[in-house]
């Protein structure tokens, strides 16, 4: 081969090669927070729709019920409640959240101990209490999409938070 047909490589001065180490830096150092914000997102809605889930999935029989919605204010409604098992007492009063049931309905729930609060139980009850999960995957997706560039990841974390979202919807 000659000496004309043979390229060089062209050699870039010191400062360019910093200046593009430390935009790489950047990059990752945005993809890396990004990726923080979006696991607290997750995290936090999984840690609040799990204060109400654990009552409306994983309590059997103990504190288990029904109860007949009598009157509805603000954000609750309440009604006496009647356990199903022989375990438990009969309460005057219980309350549980308004979209969960309209006035005159017999609603299955399961009170949370030492309190007078209800949970719904069944398929809409555990609907309705992962709702902020489902919220906390639509903002994760938006950062996953616009922080991170993983647009199919976050349309797949979107389409899983509006499906449960409508789903507890329907399920109401």
């Amino acid at each position: 081969m000659s000496r004309s047909t043979r390229t060089r490589p062209v050699r870039r001065s010191r400062t360019r090669r910093v200046g593009e180490s430390a935009f790489g830096v950047l990059l990752v150092a945005r993809t890396g927070l990004m990726g923080l914000l979006a696991l607290l997102l997750l995290v936090a809605g999984v840690w609040t729709s799990w204060q109400t889930a654990q009552y409306a999935m994983l309590v059997k029989a103990r504190g288990r019920g029904v109860m007949t919605v009598s009157a509805c204010a603000g954000e609750r409604c309440t009604g006496p409640y009647v356990p199903s098992a022989g375990e438990g007492r009969r309460l005057a009063k219980v309350s549980v959240a308004e979209a969960a049931a309209d006035k005159g309905a017999r609603v299955e729930v399961t009170v949370k101990p030492g309190t007078a609060q209800a949970v719904r139980t069944g398929v809409a009850g555990v609907l309705h209490a992962w709702v902020p999960f489902a919220g906390s995957l639509l903002l994760a997706a938006l950062v996953v999409a616009g922080g991170m560039r993983l647009r199919r990841t976050a349309w797949a974390m979107g389409l899983l938070g509006a499906v449960l979202l409508g789903a507890a919807f329907a399920a109401l």
